[in-house]
C-alpha cells in the first residue's frame, strides 16, 4: 500500500520533479547550515556569533505572515525559479569573505537564505495542493521530510569535508550550484496557473494588516487546521527543550563526549526518514488526530526515558523521536494544503509554518538556561510527560472526530494533473 502510493506520487510529472528540486535544493542547504557556524567560529572565535548562524537562518520565519502574503500574490513556478537564482547568485558573493571584518556578509546572505526558505515553502504548498490527489498529499509531504532529513545524514559531512580542504567559499558554491540546478528542475515543472478569482475568495482589496491576518483568520475558523497547529507549536517547543537538553544528556546522563551528539542525530534523521516513506499511508490507515497522537506520545515516551542511565537508551531513544516528532508536522501542513483555498494558501502555510516553528527557537533559548538549573534527568521527565499530557488530548473523541483524507471539496481552481485517484 505505500509502495504504491509512493509510486503514484513519484510517477506524477509535477509532484517527482518537485521533490527532485527538493533533494537537490537540500543538499547545498545542509551542507551550508552546519558550515555556516564552523566558519564563522574559525573567523571570530566567538561561540556567541556561531550560535547566531542558526537563529539568522530562523529569523524570517517570525514574519512568515508578510511572507506568505508575498507569495500569494505571485504565480508559484515562476517564484520557485528566480528565488533559486537569486540565492545561487548571492552565495556566490561569500567568496568575498577572507577575514573577520567581512563576516557580516555570512549573515545578511543567511538572513536572505530563510526569507526564501519561507517564500518557496509557501510557494510549494499551493503547487503541491493543485498538483496531487487530496487523498495523496500525505505522501509527498512525508517523502519531502525523508528527502531533507536524508541529505541531513550526508551533505553536513560533506560540507565539513569541503571546508577543512577548501575553505568555506567552496562551501558556498557548491550551494549555489545547487540552488542553479533545482532553478532548472523548477523551471520544467508543468504545472497550471490557479485560478485567483474563487467564488467567496476574492483577493482583499483592503489594508496590509488585513492582507497579513488572513491566513491566522483561515487557521482559527478551522476546526481541522487550528488544533493541529497548535499541537505542533507545543510538540515543536518541547522538541526545543529537548534539543537544549541534548549536550547535558550525553555529557550528564549517559557520560560519553560532545561528538557522541553527532551518532544520536544521525539516528534520529533516520527515524524521520523511516516516518516520511510511511506517513501517507498511516495517515490513510490511522487518521489525522490518530496518528498524531501516537506520534506524539512516541516522541514524548522517548523524551522521558532518555532519564534512564544506560548507553543503549540513547540510539533507541533518538530513533524514537526522528519517527514520533515529525507526524504532526507532516500532518497540519497536509491538513493546510488540502483545507485551505488557493487564494490565501501561500500565506496560510506561512504562517503555519511561523506558529509551529518559532516556539522551538525560543525552547532552545529557554532550554539553554533551565539545563544551568535543574537537573538533566528531571528537565527531560517533565518535558516527557508534559508531550504525554498533549498526546492525550489530541487523542480522537477528546475534541472531535478522528478525521482521515479526503478529496477536496469546493476548490473551484483545483484541478489535478496526474496522479489522480
Amino acid at each position: 500500500m505505500a509502495g504504491s502510493a509512493v509510486g503514484r506520487v513519484l510517477r506524477d510529472r509535477t509532484a517527482g520533479r518537485y521533490l527532485a528540486g527538493v533533494v537537490v535544493s537540500g543538499f547545498g542547504t545542509s551542507a551550508m547550515w552546519l558550515t555556516a557556524g564552523i566558519w564563522v567560529k574559525s573567523l571570530t572565535g566567538s561561540d556567541s556569533l556561531a550560535a547566531l548562524t542558526v537563529f539568522a537562518m530562523w529569523a524570517p520565519v517570525l514574519v512568515g505572515a508578510a511572507l506568505g502574503a508575498v507569495a500569494d500574490r505571485l504565480p508559484e513556478k515562476p517564484l520557485l525559479v528566480r528565488v533559486n537564482v537569486a540565492m545561487a547568485g548571492l552565495l556566490i558573493t561569500l567568496l568575498l569573505v577572507d577575514s573577520a571584518g567581512r563576516i557580516w556578509l555570512v549573515f545578511v546572505i543567511l538572513v536572505l537564505y530563510g526569507v526564501s526558505g519561507v517564500l518557496v515553502d509557501a510557494a510549494e504548498a499551493t503547487l503541491v495542493a493543485r498538483s496531487v490527489d487530496a487523498r495523496l498529499l500525505g505522501d509527498p509531504n512525508g517523502l519531502r521530510m525523508s528527502a531533507n532529513e536524508g541529505m541531513k545524514l550526508l551533505a553536513p559531512l560533506a560540507g565539513a569535508g569541503l571546508y577543512a580542504r577548501f575553505g568555506g567559499g567552496t562551501v558556498a558554491v557548491l550551494d549555489a550550484a545547487t540552488f542553479a540546478l533545482a532553478a532548472l528542475v523548477f523551471a520544467r515543472l508543468p504545472v497550471r496557473e490557479r485560478v485567483r478569482e474563487q467564488v467567496g475568495i476574492r483577493p482583499r482589496k483592503g489594508s496590509w494588516r488585513e492582507e497579513l491576518s488572513a491566513g491566522a483568520r483561515q487557521l482559527r475558523k478551522s476546526s481541522t487546521l487550528w488544533p493541529l497547529v497548535s499541537a505542533g507549536s507545543v510538540t515543536m517547543l518541547l522538541a526545543g527543550l529537548n534539543g537544549a537538553a541534548t549536550y547535558a544528556y550525553v555529557d550528564d546522563v549517559l557520560g560519553r563526549s560532545p561528538a557522541y551528539a553527532g551518532l544520536l542525530y544521525a539516528v534520529q534523521g533516520a527515524g524521520s526518514v523511516a516516518v516520511g516513506l510511511l506517513a501517507g499511508t498511516l495517515l490513510r490507515r490511522l487518521g489525522e488526530r490518530t496518528f498524531v497522537a501516537a506520534g506524539t506520545a512516541l516522541f514524548a515516551a522517548a523524551v522521558a526515558a532518555r532519564a534512564l542511565p544506560y548507553e543503549v537508551v540513547g540510539p533507541v531513544t533518538a530513533a524514537a523521536i526522528g519517527f514520533g516528532l515529525p507526524c504532526v508536522l507532516i500532518t497540519a501542513m497536509t491538513a493546510v494544503r488540502r483545507e485551505t483555498p488557493d487564494a490565501v494558501l501561500g500565506r496560510t502555510a506561512a504562517t503555519a509554518n511561523s506558529l509551529m516553528m518559532a516556539p522551538n527557537a525560543v525552547a532552545l533559548a529557554l532550554g539553554a538556561g533551565l539545563v544551568a538549573v535543574l537537573d538533566t534527568r528531571v528537565l527531560l521527565s517533565l518535558t516527557g510527560a508534559a508531550g504525554l499530557f498533549a498526546a492525550a488530548a489530541l487523542a480522537p473523541g477528546r475534541r472531535g472526530p478522528d478525521r482521515r483524507p479526503r478529496r477536496n471539496r469546493g476548490r473551484p481552481g483545483g484541478a489535478r494533473t496526474g496522479g489522480g485517484g
